[in-house]
């Protein structure tokens, strides 16, 4: 696994978020970007976080970030998803890994004495130029925005 690290470019993904719509990275030079990669839909820590960044929108907001969360799951699964908890950014269905792959999340999980490969949830502060400028690796699900917000005061 080759993450993304700060003072990284971006990569310059393009993909179809949960309503079909396509979303590239170059939509957001300009603004900040926060990128959250969890690894399923509808599970209770990608559930608690998508819902503390929801939660917190507005505060995010002032800080001038957009957000995008991203997992492998279908379009439909996050719309439901997206739906359920009236998230109001948008959720990329990256059923090809590919955006997954371009930040280097995609590798080798250990749970319960069980190894598998998945998504490691991390998140990535992206300025507006497409740069790095934070990787937060060790995601705290329920009190996710203040670990954003920590070093924007």
């Amino acid at each position: 696994m080759n993450t993304l690290k700060t003072g990284d470019k971006a990569y310059a993904f393009d993909a179809l978020d949960q309503d079909g719509n396509r979303r590239q990275l170059s939509d957001y030079i300009g603004k900040k970007l926060i990128v959250f990669f969890y690894p399923a839909a509808s599970t209770p820590g990608c559930t608690a976080e998508a819902c503390n960044l929801t939660d917190n929108y507005a505060a995010l907001q002032e800080q001038g970030y957009d957000i995008i969360g991203v997992s492998a799951d279908t379009a439909t699964k996050q719309k439901k998803f997206q739906e359920k908890y009236s998230f109001p950014f948008p959720l990329l269905a990256d059923t090809q890994k590919e955006v997954i792959q371009g930040f280097g999340v995609w590798g080798e999980k250990k749970f319960m004495g069980r190894i598998y490969d998945g998504i490691h949830r991390k998140t990535f502060l992206i300025d507006e130029n497409g740069i790095i400028t934070r990787v937060i690796d060790k995601v705290k699900t329920k009190d996710h925005a203040a670990q954003i917000l920590a070093e924007e005061q």
